[in-house]
């Protein structure tokens, strides 16, 4: 399951405001970040420059460089785990696979609080006291814009096949227990 990390977005952040009926948004991809439409980045690397928030260069987060590496490796080590077919090698899978997806989903809260917070003093608009941060997960009013931010199924994905193996660990238990019964 971990493999639809590579073949659909991770997240998406999507922006509703009446200056832009038709939305805007971006997919966080394992390795990229795309628009919903072609100029999506553009527009909103251009609102966002009003309210002083940094570019979102994909090349510059480092992210997309270094989690295709760590989710492939994941995979690899869940596929040895699944043929070793030990009840403790299963066990010690689940926790790397759990650590990588809390690890993940920290590492983009504080992306998007960095995003949001270090704002440019001489922005053209400041609102006092007002942060920019889109929220993780649901939706937020940021001045008179709605940002709605979701896991995708490339980011729902992994939480799945966490699930799974905690699951198939259950049963690994319970067979051990009939086992036992038997003898």
């Amino acid at each position: 399951m971990l493999i639809a990390a590579f073949i659909f977005p991770l997240w998406s952040i999507e922006l509703a405001a009446p200056q832009y009926p038709e939305g805007l948004g971006f997919y966080i991809h394992i390795d990229k970040l795309s628009g919903f439409n072609e100029n999506d980045l553009n527009t909103i690397n251009g609102l966002n420059h009003y309210i002083g928030m940094q570019k979102i260069e994909p090349g510059s987060i480092a992210e997309l460089e270094y989690m295709p590496v760590i989710v492939g490796t994941v995979m690899i080590l869940g596929l040895i785990a699944f043929f070793i077919r030990k009840k403790a090698v299963r066990i010690i899978w689940l926790v790397l696979l759990a650590v990588v997806l809390a690890a993940g989903v920290a590492d983009f809260y504080i992306w998007g609080y960095n995003y949001g917070h270090n704002l440019d003093p001489k922005a053209a608009i400041k609102v006092p006291g007002m942060t920019y941060q889109p929220p993780l997960i649901g939706s937020k009013k940021l001045l008179n814009i709605e940002a709605l931010s979701l896991p995708h199924a490339g980011g729902i994905a992994p939480l799945l096949s966490l699930l799974l193996a905690g699951y198939s660990i259950f049963l690994m238990g319970k067979k051990e227990g009939t086992d036992e019964k038997v003898a």
